[in-house]
Protein backbone atom coordinates (compact mmCIF):
# COMPACT_ATOMS: atom_id res chain seq x y z
CA UNK A 1 0.00 0.00 0.00
CA UNK A 2 1.17 3.53 -0.79
CA UNK A 3 -0.49 6.85 0.02
CA UNK A 4 -0.04 10.05 -1.97
CA UNK A 5 -0.47 12.71 0.70
CA UNK A 6 -1.10 16.44 0.77
CA UNK A 7 -2.43 16.81 -2.75
CA UNK A 8 -5.43 18.10 -4.64
CA UNK A 9 -7.33 15.61 -6.84
CA UNK A 10 -8.49 16.84 -10.23
CA UNK A 11 -11.96 15.38 -10.84
CA UNK A 12 -12.03 15.27 -14.64
CA UNK A 13 -15.62 14.04 -14.60
CA UNK A 14 -17.04 17.10 -12.83
CA UNK A 15 -14.34 19.63 -13.65
CA UNK A 16 -13.77 20.33 -9.95
CA UNK A 17 -10.89 20.00 -7.51
CA UNK A 18 -10.98 17.89 -4.33
CA UNK A 19 -8.56 19.77 -2.13
CA UNK A 20 -6.23 18.52 0.58
CA UNK A 21 -6.89 14.80 0.24
CA UNK A 22 -4.80 11.65 0.27
CA UNK A 23 -4.94 8.96 -2.42
CA UNK A 24 -4.46 5.43 -1.09
CA UNK A 25 -3.14 2.91 -3.64
CA UNK A 26 -3.22 -0.83 -3.10
CA UNK A 27 -2.70 -3.71 -5.55
CA UNK A 28 -2.55 -1.40 -8.54
CA UNK A 29 -5.83 0.39 -7.83
CA UNK A 30 -7.09 3.44 -5.99
CA UNK A 31 -8.45 2.02 -2.75
CA UNK A 32 -9.77 5.26 -1.34
CA UNK A 33 -9.51 9.03 -1.43
CA UNK A 34 -9.67 10.48 2.04
CA UNK A 35 -8.84 13.46 4.21
CA UNK A 36 -7.76 11.11 7.00
CA UNK A 37 -4.06 11.02 7.74
CA UNK A 38 -2.23 7.76 6.96
CA UNK A 39 -0.84 5.77 9.90
CA UNK A 40 2.72 6.69 10.93
CA UNK A 41 4.21 3.50 9.51
CA UNK A 42 2.54 3.88 6.09
CA UNK A 43 4.57 4.28 2.90
CA UNK A 44 3.83 7.77 1.58
CA UNK A 45 4.73 10.19 -1.17
CA UNK A 46 4.34 13.80 -0.07
CA UNK A 47 2.83 15.92 -2.84
CA UNK A 48 3.19 19.28 -1.16
CA UNK A 49 0.00 20.80 -2.52
CA UNK A 50 0.41 19.51 -6.06
CA UNK A 51 -2.37 18.20 -8.28
CA UNK A 52 -3.20 14.55 -8.99
CA UNK A 53 -4.97 13.56 -12.17
CA UNK A 54 -5.34 10.43 -14.28
CA UNK A 55 -2.56 9.30 -16.57
CA UNK A 56 -2.89 10.62 -20.09
CA UNK A 57 -4.36 8.51 -22.89
CA UNK A 58 -3.23 9.18 -26.46
CA UNK A 59 -5.57 7.64 -29.02
CA UNK A 60 -3.86 8.25 -32.37
CA UNK A 61 -0.30 7.02 -32.33
CA UNK A 62 2.25 5.43 -34.64
CA UNK A 63 5.09 4.15 -32.49
CA UNK A 64 6.99 2.33 -35.22
CA UNK A 65 6.95 4.85 -38.07
CA UNK A 66 10.27 6.02 -39.48
CA UNK A 67 10.97 9.62 -40.47
CA UNK A 68 11.27 10.66 -43.21
CA UNK A 69 8.60 8.41 -44.67
CA UNK A 70 10.95 7.56 -47.53
CA UNK A 71 13.07 5.65 -44.98
CA UNK A 72 10.30 3.10 -44.34
CA UNK A 73 11.41 -0.38 -45.36
CA UNK A 74 8.45 -2.72 -45.75
CA UNK A 75 10.76 -5.74 -45.48
CA UNK A 76 12.17 -4.67 -42.10
CA UNK A 77 12.51 -7.43 -39.52
CA UNK A 78 9.65 -7.39 -37.01
CA UNK A 79 12.06 -7.47 -34.06
CA UNK A 80 13.67 -4.19 -35.08
CA UNK A 81 10.26 -2.62 -35.66
CA UNK A 82 9.08 -3.72 -32.22
CA UNK A 83 12.20 -2.37 -30.51
CA UNK A 84 11.72 1.04 -32.12
CA UNK A 85 8.06 1.03 -31.05
CA UNK A 86 9.00 -0.02 -27.52
CA UNK A 87 11.54 2.79 -27.17
CA UNK A 88 8.94 5.37 -28.12
CA UNK A 89 6.32 3.73 -25.91
CA UNK A 90 8.64 4.00 -22.92
CA UNK A 91 9.34 7.66 -23.71
CA UNK A 92 5.59 8.25 -23.67
CA UNK A 93 5.14 6.46 -20.36
CA UNK A 94 7.87 8.56 -18.75
CA UNK A 95 6.05 11.66 -20.05
CA UNK A 96 2.80 10.62 -18.34
CA UNK A 97 1.00 8.75 -21.14
CA UNK A 98 -0.13 5.56 -19.43
CA UNK A 99 -2.35 4.21 -22.24
CA UNK A 100 -1.90 4.41 -26.01
CA UNK A 101 -4.15 3.50 -28.92
CA UNK A 102 -2.07 2.64 -31.98
CA UNK A 103 -3.77 3.06 -35.34
CA UNK A 104 -1.22 1.45 -37.67
CA UNK A 105 2.09 -0.16 -36.91
CA UNK A 106 4.44 -1.89 -39.29
CA UNK A 107 4.73 -5.61 -38.56
CA UNK A 108 1.92 -5.16 -36.00
CA UNK A 109 4.55 -3.82 -33.60
CA UNK A 110 1.81 -2.52 -31.29
CA UNK A 111 0.55 -6.04 -30.71
CA UNK A 112 4.09 -7.28 -30.06
CA UNK A 113 4.78 -4.55 -27.48
CA UNK A 114 1.35 -5.11 -25.92
CA UNK A 115 2.06 -8.82 -25.46
CA UNK A 116 5.54 -8.23 -24.04
CA UNK A 117 4.16 -5.70 -21.53
CA UNK A 118 1.25 -7.93 -20.52
CA UNK A 119 3.66 -10.80 -19.89
CA UNK A 120 5.86 -8.58 -17.74
CA UNK A 121 8.93 -8.53 -19.95
CA UNK A 122 8.95 -4.77 -20.52
CA UNK A 123 7.51 -1.60 -19.02
CA UNK A 124 5.25 0.24 -21.46
CA UNK A 125 1.98 2.12 -21.59
CA UNK A 126 -1.13 -0.01 -21.82
CA UNK A 127 -1.51 -0.68 -25.56
CA UNK A 128 -4.75 -0.84 -27.53
CA UNK A 129 -3.80 -1.65 -31.10
CA UNK A 130 -5.21 -1.85 -34.60
CA UNK A 131 -2.28 -3.85 -35.92
CA UNK A 132 -1.84 -2.85 -39.54
CA UNK A 133 -4.16 -0.28 -41.08
CA UNK A 134 -5.99 -1.38 -44.22
CA UNK A 135 -5.52 0.62 -47.41
CA UNK A 136 -6.41 0.26 -51.05
CA UNK A 137 -3.71 -0.67 -53.53
CA UNK A 138 -1.84 2.56 -54.20
CA UNK A 139 -3.91 4.44 -51.62
CA UNK A 140 -2.88 6.50 -48.62
CA UNK A 141 -0.33 4.60 -46.58
CA UNK A 142 0.99 2.70 -49.58
CA UNK A 143 4.63 1.89 -48.90
CA UNK A 144 4.10 2.05 -45.12
CA UNK A 145 3.63 -1.69 -44.56
CA UNK A 146 -0.16 -1.53 -44.38
CA UNK A 147 -2.48 -4.36 -45.25
CA UNK A 148 -3.52 -3.75 -48.87
CA UNK A 149 -6.87 -4.80 -50.28
CA UNK A 150 -9.41 -4.07 -52.98
CA UNK A 151 -13.11 -4.81 -53.27
CA UNK A 152 -15.64 -5.99 -50.71
CA UNK A 153 -14.24 -9.49 -50.30
CA UNK A 154 -10.64 -8.30 -50.21
CA UNK A 155 -11.37 -5.83 -47.42
CA UNK A 156 -13.42 -8.36 -45.49
CA UNK A 157 -10.53 -10.83 -45.64
CA UNK A 158 -7.94 -8.19 -44.68
CA UNK A 159 -10.04 -7.02 -41.73
CA UNK A 160 -10.52 -10.54 -40.45
CA UNK A 161 -6.78 -11.16 -40.74
CA UNK A 162 -5.98 -8.19 -38.48
CA UNK A 163 -8.58 -9.29 -35.96
CA UNK A 164 -7.25 -12.85 -36.02
CA UNK A 165 -3.79 -11.47 -35.30
CA UNK A 166 -5.13 -9.81 -32.15
CA UNK A 167 -6.15 -6.30 -33.23
CA UNK A 168 -8.44 -4.50 -30.77
CA UNK A 169 -10.00 -2.32 -33.49
CA UNK A 170 -9.69 -1.73 -37.23
CA UNK A 171 -8.22 1.30 -39.01
CA UNK A 172 -8.90 2.23 -42.63
CA UNK A 173 -7.81 5.03 -44.96
CA UNK A 174 -10.86 6.42 -46.76
CA UNK A 175 -9.16 9.49 -48.30
CA UNK A 176 -5.70 10.66 -49.17
CA UNK A 177 -3.58 12.68 -46.78
CA UNK A 178 -1.24 15.66 -46.72
CA UNK A 179 2.19 14.02 -46.68
CA UNK A 180 2.52 12.81 -50.26
CA UNK A 181 2.55 14.78 -53.50
CA UNK A 182 -0.14 13.85 -55.96
CA UNK A 183 -2.53 12.86 -53.17
CA UNK A 184 -5.63 14.78 -52.09
CA UNK A 185 -7.27 14.54 -48.68
CA UNK A 186 -10.60 15.41 -50.28
CA UNK A 187 -10.62 12.49 -52.70
CA UNK A 188 -12.32 9.23 -51.70
CA UNK A 189 -10.08 6.15 -51.79
CA UNK A 190 -12.54 3.48 -50.63
CA UNK A 191 -15.96 2.47 -51.88
CA UNK A 192 -19.01 2.23 -49.66
CA UNK A 193 -18.94 -1.55 -50.12
CA UNK A 194 -15.32 -1.77 -48.98
CA UNK A 195 -16.06 0.29 -45.86
CA UNK A 196 -19.11 -1.83 -45.08
CA UNK A 197 -17.03 -5.00 -45.31
CA UNK A 198 -14.61 -3.75 -42.66
CA UNK A 199 -17.46 -2.60 -40.41
CA UNK A 200 -19.03 -6.04 -40.74
CA UNK A 201 -15.80 -7.76 -39.68
CA UNK A 202 -15.44 -5.41 -36.71
CA UNK A 203 -18.99 -6.04 -35.57
CA UNK A 204 -18.43 -9.79 -35.83
CA UNK A 205 -15.74 -9.35 -33.18
CA UNK A 206 -17.54 -6.79 -31.01
CA UNK A 207 -15.31 -3.88 -31.95
CA UNK A 208 -15.36 -0.82 -34.22
CA UNK A 209 -13.69 0.90 -37.18
CA UNK A 210 -11.88 4.21 -37.18
CA UNK A 211 -11.05 6.02 -40.41
CA UNK A 212 -8.34 8.36 -41.60
CA UNK A 213 -10.61 10.94 -43.21
CA UNK A 214 -9.83 14.31 -44.73
CA UNK A 215 -13.11 15.52 -46.16
CA UNK A 216 -16.71 15.91 -45.12
CA UNK A 217 -18.03 14.02 -48.14
CA UNK A 218 -15.97 10.92 -47.28
CA UNK A 219 -17.00 11.15 -43.63
CA UNK A 220 -20.68 11.25 -44.59
CA UNK A 221 -20.26 8.09 -46.66
CA UNK A 222 -18.39 6.40 -43.82
CA UNK A 223 -21.10 7.36 -41.33
CA UNK A 224 -23.63 5.62 -43.54
CA UNK A 225 -21.39 2.52 -43.61
CA UNK A 226 -21.25 2.40 -39.81
CA UNK A 227 -17.78 3.80 -39.12
CA UNK A 228 -17.66 5.10 -35.53
CA UNK A 229 -14.35 6.92 -35.30
CA UNK A 230 -12.63 9.55 -37.44
CA UNK A 231 -9.07 10.84 -37.55
CA UNK A 232 -7.91 14.31 -38.74
CA UNK A 233 -11.01 15.84 -40.45
CA UNK A 234 -8.96 18.42 -42.33
CA UNK A 235 -11.97 19.84 -44.18
CA UNK A 236 -15.22 19.51 -42.25
CA UNK A 237 -18.40 21.39 -43.15
CA UNK A 238 -21.18 22.30 -40.72
CA UNK A 239 -23.65 19.77 -42.11
CA UNK A 240 -21.21 16.87 -41.73
CA UNK A 241 -20.28 18.03 -38.24
CA UNK A 242 -23.96 18.05 -37.30
CA UNK A 243 -24.38 14.50 -38.63
CA UNK A 244 -21.35 13.37 -36.64
CA UNK A 245 -22.84 14.90 -33.51
CA UNK A 246 -26.16 13.17 -34.16
CA UNK A 247 -24.35 9.82 -34.39
CA UNK A 248 -22.21 10.68 -31.33
CA UNK A 249 -19.04 9.51 -33.05
CA UNK A 250 -15.44 9.91 -31.94
CA UNK A 251 -13.12 12.49 -33.53
CA UNK A 252 -9.37 12.71 -33.04
CA UNK A 253 -8.20 15.95 -34.72
CA UNK A 254 -4.39 15.42 -34.52
CA UNK A 255 -3.85 19.17 -34.82
CA UNK A 256 -0.12 18.64 -34.34
CA UNK A 257 0.29 17.42 -37.90
CA UNK A 258 -0.57 20.81 -39.41
CA UNK A 259 0.97 23.10 -36.78
CA UNK A 260 4.51 21.96 -35.90
CA UNK A 261 6.96 22.92 -38.68
CA UNK A 262 10.06 22.94 -36.46
CA UNK A 263 9.43 19.38 -35.29
CA UNK A 264 8.84 18.28 -38.88
CA UNK A 265 12.09 19.87 -40.03
CA UNK A 266 14.02 18.19 -37.21
CA UNK A 267 12.64 14.83 -38.38
CA UNK A 268 13.61 15.30 -42.03
CA UNK A 269 10.22 16.05 -43.50
CA UNK A 270 10.66 17.60 -46.93
CA UNK A 271 10.18 21.30 -47.55
CA UNK A 272 7.09 20.44 -49.61
CA UNK A 273 5.58 18.39 -46.76
CA UNK A 274 6.14 21.20 -44.26
CA UNK A 275 4.72 23.81 -46.62
CA UNK A 276 1.71 21.62 -47.32
CA UNK A 277 1.02 21.03 -43.63
CA UNK A 278 1.11 24.74 -42.88
CA UNK A 279 -1.11 25.45 -45.88
CA UNK A 280 -3.74 23.02 -44.58
CA UNK A 281 -3.38 24.20 -40.96
CA UNK A 282 -5.82 27.14 -40.85
CA UNK A 283 -8.59 25.16 -42.53
CA UNK A 284 -7.89 22.18 -40.27
CA UNK A 285 -8.28 24.34 -37.16
CA UNK A 286 -11.47 25.89 -38.55
CA UNK A 287 -12.86 22.40 -39.22
CA UNK A 288 -12.25 21.29 -35.65
CA UNK A 289 -13.90 24.45 -34.39
CA UNK A 290 -16.95 23.52 -36.47
CA UNK A 291 -16.95 20.09 -34.88
CA UNK A 292 -16.83 21.62 -31.40
CA UNK A 293 -19.61 24.06 -32.31
CA UNK A 294 -21.77 21.10 -33.38
CA UNK A 295 -21.62 19.91 -29.78
CA UNK A 296 -19.16 18.10 -27.54
CA UNK A 297 -20.58 14.83 -26.26
CA UNK A 298 -21.37 14.62 -22.56
CA UNK A 299 -21.17 10.98 -21.40
CA UNK A 300 -23.55 11.83 -18.57
CA UNK A 301 -26.23 12.83 -21.09
CA UNK A 302 -26.14 10.26 -23.92
CA UNK A 303 -29.41 11.44 -25.42
CA UNK A 304 -27.98 14.79 -26.49
CA UNK A 305 -26.10 15.02 -29.82
CA UNK A 306 -22.39 15.58 -29.53
CA UNK A 307 -18.99 14.53 -30.85
CA UNK A 308 -16.55 12.91 -28.46
CA UNK A 309 -13.37 14.93 -28.98
CA UNK A 310 -10.16 13.06 -28.25
CA UNK A 311 -6.46 13.73 -27.84
CA UNK A 312 -4.23 11.92 -30.29
CA UNK A 313 -0.91 12.98 -31.71
CA UNK A 314 -0.13 11.00 -34.88
CA UNK A 315 3.51 11.60 -33.99
CA UNK A 316 4.91 9.50 -31.08
CA UNK A 317 3.34 11.12 -27.98
CA UNK A 318 6.50 11.22 -25.88
CA UNK A 319 8.54 13.07 -28.51
CA UNK A 320 10.01 16.40 -27.35
CA UNK A 321 8.41 19.41 -29.02
CA UNK A 322 8.38 23.14 -28.23
CA UNK A 323 9.60 22.69 -24.63
CA UNK A 324 7.10 19.93 -23.86
CA UNK A 325 6.07 16.60 -25.44
CA UNK A 326 3.73 15.98 -28.35
CA UNK A 327 0.92 14.58 -26.16
CA UNK A 328 0.74 17.79 -24.12
CA UNK A 329 1.15 20.07 -27.13
CA UNK A 330 -1.85 18.40 -28.78
CA UNK A 331 -3.99 19.08 -25.71
CA UNK A 332 -2.93 22.72 -25.80
CA UNK A 333 -4.02 22.85 -29.44
CA UNK A 334 -7.40 21.34 -28.52
CA UNK A 335 -7.87 24.09 -25.95
CA UNK A 336 -6.94 26.66 -28.59
CA UNK A 337 -9.55 25.13 -30.90
CA UNK A 338 -12.26 25.81 -28.33
CA UNK A 339 -12.54 22.98 -25.81
CA UNK A 340 -12.95 24.29 -22.28
CA UNK A 341 -10.41 23.15 -19.66
CA UNK A 342 -12.50 20.24 -18.39
CA UNK A 343 -13.30 19.07 -21.92
CA UNK A 344 -9.63 19.27 -22.85
CA UNK A 345 -8.59 17.12 -19.91
CA UNK A 346 -11.37 14.61 -20.61
CA UNK A 347 -10.21 14.36 -24.24
CA UNK A 348 -6.96 12.91 -22.97
CA UNK A 349 -8.32 10.94 -20.00
CA UNK A 350 -11.94 10.04 -19.22
CA UNK A 351 -13.42 10.25 -22.73
CA UNK A 352 -10.40 8.52 -24.24
CA UNK A 353 -10.81 5.71 -21.71
CA UNK A 354 -14.30 5.01 -23.07
CA UNK A 355 -12.94 4.69 -26.59
CA UNK A 356 -10.17 2.26 -25.64
CA UNK A 357 -12.43 -0.02 -23.62
CA UNK A 358 -11.41 1.20 -20.17
CA UNK A 359 -14.64 2.92 -19.12
CA UNK A 360 -15.10 2.50 -15.39
CA UNK A 361 -11.51 1.29 -15.00
CA UNK A 362 -9.22 4.15 -16.05
CA UNK A 363 -9.29 7.79 -17.05
CA UNK A 364 -10.28 9.24 -13.66
CA UNK A 365 -8.96 9.49 -10.11
CA UNK A 366 -11.76 7.57 -8.44
CA UNK A 367 -11.98 4.74 -5.94
CA UNK A 368 -11.70 1.35 -7.61
CA UNK A 369 -10.01 2.72 -10.72
CA UNK A 370 -6.57 1.67 -11.90
CA UNK A 371 -3.89 3.75 -10.22
CA UNK A 372 -2.73 5.39 -13.44
CA UNK A 373 -1.78 8.76 -11.99
CA UNK A 374 0.24 11.83 -12.85
CA UNK A 375 1.09 14.88 -10.76
CA UNK A 376 1.41 18.52 -11.84
CA UNK A 377 2.71 21.55 -9.95
CA UNK A 378 -0.19 23.75 -11.05
CA UNK A 379 -3.95 23.32 -11.54
CA UNK A 380 -4.51 21.99 -15.09
CA UNK A 381 -8.16 23.07 -14.96
CA UNK A 382 -6.89 26.62 -14.75
CA UNK A 383 -4.37 26.15 -17.55
CA UNK A 384 -3.81 22.94 -19.49
CA UNK A 385 -0.19 24.01 -19.94
CA UNK A 386 0.30 22.86 -16.35
CA UNK A 387 0.79 19.45 -18.01
CA UNK A 388 4.12 20.70 -19.34
CA UNK A 389 5.67 19.71 -16.03
CA UNK A 390 4.76 16.23 -14.80
CA UNK A 391 7.23 15.26 -12.05
CA UNK A 392 5.49 12.04 -10.99
CA UNK A 393 3.99 9.18 -13.01
CA UNK A 394 2.36 6.00 -11.72
CA UNK A 395 0.93 3.19 -13.85
CA UNK A 396 -1.28 0.55 -12.22
CA UNK A 397 0.25 1.38 -8.84
CA UNK A 398 3.86 1.19 -10.02
CA UNK A 399 5.93 4.37 -9.83
CA UNK A 400 7.63 4.93 -13.17
CA UNK A 401 8.82 8.50 -12.58
CA UNK A 402 9.45 10.39 -9.36
CA UNK A 403 11.08 13.80 -9.68
CA UNK A 404 9.28 15.25 -6.67
CA UNK A 405 11.49 17.24 -4.30
CA UNK A 406 9.91 15.77 -1.17
CA UNK A 407 11.31 12.42 0.00
CA UNK A 408 9.24 9.26 0.10
CA UNK A 409 8.52 7.93 3.59
CA UNK A 410 7.79 4.57 5.16
CA UNK A 411 9.48 2.25 2.71
CA UNK A 412 8.90 1.15 -0.85
CA UNK A 413 5.66 0.33 -2.62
Amino acid sequence: MLTLTGGHVVDVRSGRIRRNVNVVVRDGRIERITAAAPPPEAATVELGGRYVLPGLISVHTHLSVRYPFSAIDESEDSGLTALRALSRAQDALHAGVTTIRCVHEQNRADLLVRTAAEQGWVAAPRIVGAGRAISTTGGHGHGSACSYADGHDGFLRAARQELAAGADLLKIFITGGIAHQGESFTGAQMTAEEMAAVVRAAEEHGTYVTAHAGSGSAIREALHAGVRGFEHAYELDEDTAARMAERRVYLTPTLCVTRCPEWMAEHDFTAWQIERALEVGPGHLASIRRAIAAGVADPADPGVPGITMLAGTDYPPGEPIEDTVVAVREMEFLAEAGLDPAQTLRAGTLDAARLVGLAGRAGAVEEGYLADLIVTDRDPLGDVSALRRIPFVMQAGRIVRDDLPAPRHGGAL
